[in-house]
């Protein structure tokens, strides 16, 4: 069973429409190579994409441009050749009157040589600086009130903090005062080891370091007795 006829109209898929022209391309040139061989014939075949890609086919050893002359000799249809030098003048002197306008504008807008403008013009112009300015007067509101808005939300965060530093203080001030008092009692107690390290004998004991430093000592002699025999009398 033969496969149905295909309805020739344009294919909406894009995926299936590049796949088609893809097969149908290589087809279209392999048929045009044989042809060519075949029957001895000169071809030139030109295909644009969808894409603007360009594909080519020419009999060897013609070139493209050769079976294109050939063909306006045939036909006696001529392409016409402009002449570049005459276009770039074109496109210099356009170029000109563009920038010489845009300067005269620009002295306009900074109040320069008016004394040609006319008053239609000089109306236009002021009605075109006037909504300038109001455009950029209404930017400087919007960033003034942005930089204002910044400005109210750091002022409520630092609030916030404030407060939650309040309130911490207020919650722990009993265990704060308790460190307090632990470090002003240590250095006491400190003392009093210090002092506790030194035995006094008949008198009253110093209350603390700094009097302890004001105490002379007393030196009690003692006698020394030799270890060794041998060094006790050196005559005999």
């Amino acid at each position: 069973m033969g496969r149905g006829k295909i309805a020739i109209r344009r294919i909406e898929n894009q995926t299936s429409r590049q796949v088609t022209f893809s097969k149908r391309r290589a087809g279209l040139l392999k048929k045009t190579h044989e042809l060519s061989v075949l029957c001895d014939v000169q071809i030139g075949l030109i295909i644009f994409s969808s894409t603007g890609k360009m594909c080519e086919y020419c009999t060897e050893p013609w070139r493209m441009d050769q079976i294109i002359e050939r063909y306006q000799k045939v036909t006696g249809t001529r392409i016409p050749e402009h002449d570049s030098r005459e276009q770039i003048y074109n496109e210099l002197t356009r170029m000109r009157k563009e920038t010489s306008c845009l300067q005269r504008s620009m002295r306009g807008y900074t109040g320069e040589d008016l004394s040609s403008v006319p008053y239609e013009d000089l109306d236009q112009l002021e009605q075109q600086l006037e909504h300038s300015v109001d455009k950029v007067r209404a930017r400087k509101n919007q960033l003034l009130q942005q930089q204002l808005d910044n400005l109210r939300r750091k002022e409520q965060m630092l609030e916030e903090e404030n407060s939650k530093m309040y309130h911490w203080i207020k919650e722990n001030r009993a265990a704060l005062d308790y460190q307090q008092a632990a470090i002003e009692v240590k250095p006491v107690e400190h003392h009093h080891q210090m002092l506790d390290q030194f035995p006094f004998f008949g008198e009253e004991g110093p209350d603390s370091v700094l009097q302890l430093s004001t105490i002379h000592p007393q030196l009690h002699p003692y006698g020394l007795q030799l270890t060794q025999p041998h060094l006790q009398d050196s005559s005999i």
